[in-house]
């Protein structure tokens, strides 16, 4: 019997350690090799660790929402064969990006880390001096069982979606679909808003309950921690401006009756291009700040992030390249990344580097909104509900649609002044719509 000590690799460049925010394993279970230990999130991305070895496991490093540096004991197996006495692995090209990753792909990531432990290992050679190349392993046999007969009209949703309507007590077979054959978040929302949930049943208003402690720690962790940082070093100013969006909507609408086949359009597509089109005259707004080094980037690109809420907390997926993007390829890639990032499929390339934000309530909207900069951007823009109310036109009263529009700046990057401006440059795109659509 051999004592085998699995440490924690390097996972991502300049990380000093990780957090356990799952064990896949417990002391004493029977492992197998490749089999799934223990997944860690850095501020990178969350990635699987595997076991390189079979055996039996002795220590786990630490519980849930534990740190474990780079290079520690995270487990422990005793194997039944010459097993080295204690190895790194790469981990698993297969990762979820969480927080703010950056853009280089798992599977670069997971080369890398093979090619540093082949270099720190120069004694894995053979006679000629030649290091061998690694061999994948093939590929267990598979196995053929008989799938039970499907029902006659399939429900059609993603895992997360599934999970959200049996918490919220919701029968998936009367939910409506808005568009395609799959049931989204979307239209969950529609089924309780609209009077159908009545299979939901909220919990009575004065049943008492026990206290709850709840541990902050993966998703939830970072989360406070980018948030926290962003107020201690951000010094915000938010700007709130109303704006006619009577003629925007009617154009909304018109351009969803004849969309064929795309997809239907929210007001956050009109808006991204708004946004687009009056940046180039701001360039300040759309740019990073690296406050240690002093450097403002001002980008020339619009990398635009989207604010999106899912049941693990807040993520922050990015629309690249949105200047030269549509309103249609807009909303089909609004509704790609908000669905991807909801079921926890987001690439580590979908997230980061973002330019400028947008964060929106969307039904719930509120009248005004003090959003916070996502760091190290230095503004960030939220649309709130837009209701109808009397204004005058002339001596005229009129219906209007209205809303308030919130943008929050880092003050020691953009002035008042520039932030009130450049507000009302989006104010003229979204007040004459046929701006957006003009060469």
């Amino acid at each position: 019997m051999t004592r085998f000590e699995f440490r924690l690799p390097d996972i991502g460049e300049g990380i000093a350690e990780a957090e356990i925010v799952a064990w896949h394993v417990k002391v004493g279970d029977t492992v197998s090799e490749d089999q799934q230990l223990a997944d860690m999130m850095t501020d990178k991305a969350t990635v699987e660790m595997e076991s390189p070895v079979a055996g039996t496991v002795l220590e786990l490093a630490g519980e849930v929402g534990d740190q474990v540096p780079i290079g520690s004991t995270l487990v422990v197996i005793e194997t039944a064969g010459d097993a080295p006495a204690a190895a790194p692995i790469a981990p698993s090209a297969e990762t979820v990006a969480d927080v703010a990753p950056d853009n280089m792909p798992a599977e670069t990531k997971a080369d890398e880390v093979a090619e540093q432990v082949e270099a720190e290992n120069p004694g894995v050679a053979d006679a000629e001096g030649k290091t061998p190349a690694f061999e994948a392993a093939p590929a267990p046999p598979a196995i053929h069982v008989a799938a039970p007969p499907e029902p006659a009209n399939p429900v059609l949703a993603s895992p997360a979606v599934r999970q959200r309507a049996t918490e919220l007590g919701i029968d998936l077979s009367q939910v409506k679909v808005s568009e395609g054959d799959r049931i989204r978040h979307a239209d969950l929302d529609a089924f309780l808003r609209y009077g159908g949930g009545q299979g939901y049943h909220a919990p009575h208003a004065s049943r008492a309950r026990d206290d709850e402690a709840i541990k902050v720690i993966g998703m939830r962790r970072r989360i406070a921690e980018n948030m926290a940082a962003a107020k201690r070093h951000i010094p915000h100013f938010t700007y709130v401006d109303e704006i006619d969006v009577t003629v925007l909507e009617d154009v909304r609408a018109d351009l969803n009756a004849n969309r064929g086949g795309r997809p239907k359009l929210t007001m956050l597509p009109l808006l991204i291009v708004a946004i687009c089109r009056s940046l180039p005259d701001f360039p300040m707004l759309n740019a990073r700040y690296d406050d240690e080094a002093g450097v403002v980037t001002r980008s020339g690109r619009v990398h635009l992030g989207m604010a999106t809420q899912t049941d693990a907390g807040l993520t922050v997926p990015v629309i690249r390249d949105a200047q030269d993007k549509n309103v249609w390829q807009l909303a089909s890639e609004i509704g790609r990344l908000a669905e991807a990032a909801r079921a926890n499929k987001l690439k580590p390339d979908e997230m980061g580097g973002g330019t400028i934000t947008v964060t929106s309530l969307g039904p719930l909207g509120g009248i005004a909104t003090t959003p916070v900069i996502n760091r190290p951007e230095v503004a960030i823009i939220g649309p709130n509900k837009i209701v109808e109310r009397p204004v005058f036109r002339g001596d005229d009263i009129v219906r209007a649609k209205l809303m308030n529009l919130s943008i929050s700046c880092d003050h020691r990057v953009v002035d008042g002044w520039d932030a009130a401006s450049y507000v009302q440059l989006l104010k003229k795109y979204l007040e004459t719509p046929v701006l957006l659509f003009a060469d």
